[in-house]
């Protein structure tokens, strides 16, 4: 049976990773925001491509190329954040556990840390490709507002 320095003591480890969890849920609402942002603007290309021909009909349409990228990317790096976060909560849960049964647990913690973060790595980067390709843009073409 576990002592109370025992539970106190996990308690204290598990800190760290509960910041973590704050600081990936900041993430996915960063995230969220590019997604709906990138909707909204989907839908209003889609809305207007019928009435619009030629040049500007070509544009609209790479447009909307671009935006489906973007949308692909903020997609798996929410899934990316997603798993990150619910790889933090097992570990928690891990270390928990570890010291109320008394067992040695450590390596299967180390192991969902690093898998933790790994999944962070790659939400990160495909976040920072995501912004790369919206900050790139074309941005010669009109841009098409709709009409007030």
């Amino acid at each position: 049976m576990p002592t109370f320095y025992d539970i106190t003591h996990v308690i204290q480890l598990a800190i760290a990773p509960v910041f973590l969890l704050t600081a990936i849920a900041s993430i996915i609402n960063a995230l969220l925001g590019r997604l709906a942002r990138a909707i909204d603007r989907r839908r209003n290309l889609e809305d207007l491509l019928p009435a619009c021909e030629g040049e500007t009909r070509a544009d609209m349409e790479a447009e909307l190329k671009l935006l489906a990228r973007r949308i692909g990317l903020v997609t798996w790096s929410i899934a990316l954040s997603v798993l990150s976060a619910l790889l933090v909560c097992l570990l928690i849960g891990t270390a928990f556990m570890g010291a109320y049964v008394a067992m040695d647990l450590s390596r299967t913690v180390a192991i969902l840390f690093i898998a933790a973060v790994g999944a962070l790595t790659g939400c990160l980067l495909l976040f920072m490709r995501e912004v790369f390709l919206a900050a790139l843009a074309p941005h010669g073409a009109p841009r098409i507002r709709r009409a007030a």
